[in-house]
C-alpha cells in the first residue's frame, strides 16, 4: 500500500491469486465511535509503538482506523500506520466501527496517552 487513504478500509482479495487489495469505503462518521489523542511519546508513532496498536487492533470485532490531518490508516497494519507520520505533539482519531470494540478502542486510547509504556 503506497500511502494512507482517506475514510476506513477494508482489504479483501479480488483475485484469484490471492492478492490483497484496498477498497476504500467512504462512511458517515455517524455510524462511528472515535475518540481523539495526542501523541506524548518522544519518539512519536514508531514501528514498535505502531506494533503494540496493531496487536490490539488485530482482536477487534470490525475495523479499527487512525486518522491525522485527513488520512486514514488502518490500525491493524504497522506499515499503514507508520505512512502517517506522527511525531510528538500530532493529534490523532481513533475509530471504531462496532460497538463491541468500545473497550478496545479504550485501551488504545490508554496506551497512546501512556506514551506507549516507554
Amino acid at each position: 500500500m503506497a500511502a494512507a487513504s482517506t475514510g476506513p478500509a477494508l482489504l479483501f482479495d479480488t483475485t484469484d491469486t490471492g492478492k490483497i487489495e484496498r477498497n476504500d469505503l467512504f462512511m458517515s462518521t455517524a455510524a462511528l465511535i472515535t475518540r481523539q489523542v495526542t501523541i506524548v511519546n518522544e519518539l512519536g508513532l514508531h514501528a514498535r509503538s505502531a506494533a503494540k496498536i496493531a496487536a490490539v487492533a488485530q482482536k477487534a470485532v470490525s475495523s479499527v482506523w487512525i486518522e491525522r490531518d485527513g488520512e486514514t490508516a488502518d490500525a491493524a497494519s504497522i506499515i499503514d500506520m507508520l505512512t502517517l507520520a506522527c511525531a510528538m505533539g500530532t493529534t490523532l482519531t481513533i475509530g471504531i466501527e462496532n460497538p463491541a470494540d468500545a473497550d478496545l478502542l479504550n485501551h488504545l486510547v490508554e496506551l497512546v496517552e501512556s506514551g506507549f509504556g516507554e
